[in-house]
């Protein structure tokens, strides 16, 4: 079993080794994942890549803490990030019920709250109430629908020191590190060096503190669309399918079970 990361070892990864962050739903693919991951994301992406849904808005919170409790069961020497979900911290009351949920109700170390400035004193009140924050900022998926659509930030002066603003009040309210999301990579690059605490990009470039990927795709299981700032390690719905077509093959010849798969 790999040795659990901490806040305290998050923290320090500023300016020495990036982090590795990874989506993971469930116990099968977290324990796949711990050995090789510092940081697991439960994402609210589940309902894009796994439910066929256009974007995360409908995932709920009890479906996050279900699918984080699954996580920390099957990777429990993995540091666990619970995503919010939409409309679970509009206000710092209901944030922090909710977040106390997650927490009473899972082994997460974290949760996630996306936005900026304008989010800073709902992060603040649950930094101060005990729950520890990662941030996100840049493009917010829970925003699709108010903003028209996945918009890539950061292509101008304006929006760059914006997404600074963002960050610096971050990581005042508290937040042991951020999500920096569809970022021009020399932006994102500015925006992590204005603050001491990791920046983990998505579609953010080379020149932040770590890199977050959706398991599915980097795996190249999901065939909806591949993002550009998506890499396919592997073409795993190809793998998935010739296995599973060689296996109707034998079920259908009777090849399968033989005596060796029989009592």
């Amino acid at each position: 079993m790999t040795k659990k990361m901490t806040i305290s070892k998050i923290l320090n990864s500023k300016g020495d080794k990036p982090l590795v962050m990874i989506t993971a739903y469930d116990a099968l693919f977290a324990n796949l994942f711990e050995e090789s991951a510092d940081i697991l994301l439960v994402g609210d992406s589940l309902n894009t890549s796994f439910a066929g849904k256009d974007d995360t808005l409908s995932a709920t919170l009890e479906q996050m803490i279900y699918h984080t409790g699954a996580v920390c069961s099957g990777s429990p020497a993995s540091f666990v990030i619970c995503d919010m979900p939409f409309g679970t911290y509009t206000t710092k009351k209901e944030a922090l019920k909710n977040a106390v949920k997650v927490f009473q109700s899972t082994q997460a170390d974290a949760v996630k709250i996306e936005g900026g400035a304008d989010k800073a004193d709902i992060v603040k009140h649950l930094t101060s109430n005990g729950i520890a924050v990662c941030g996100h900022i840049g493009l917010l998926p829970q925003s699709v629908r108010s903003e028209g659509g996945y918009k890539v930030k950061g292509k101008d002066e304006a929006s760059a020191l914006s997404l600074i603003e963002d960050a610096k009040a971050i990581e005042a309210a508290g937040a042991f590190c951020m999500v920096i999301e569809g970022v021009k990579a020399d932006v994102a690059e500015r925006v992590a060096k204005s603050v001491s605490i990791p920046l983990v990009g998505i579609g953010a470039g080379a020149g932040v503190d770590g890199q977050v990927l959706v398991f599915s795709d980097m795996l190249g299981l999901f065939e909806k669309f591949t993002p550009k700032f998506v890499k396919k390690y592997l073409e795993g719905a190809s793998v998935v399918r010739e296995a599973v077509a060689e296996y109707a093959k034998e079920v259908r010849s009777r090849e399968f079970p033989s005596e060796k798969y029989s009592y």
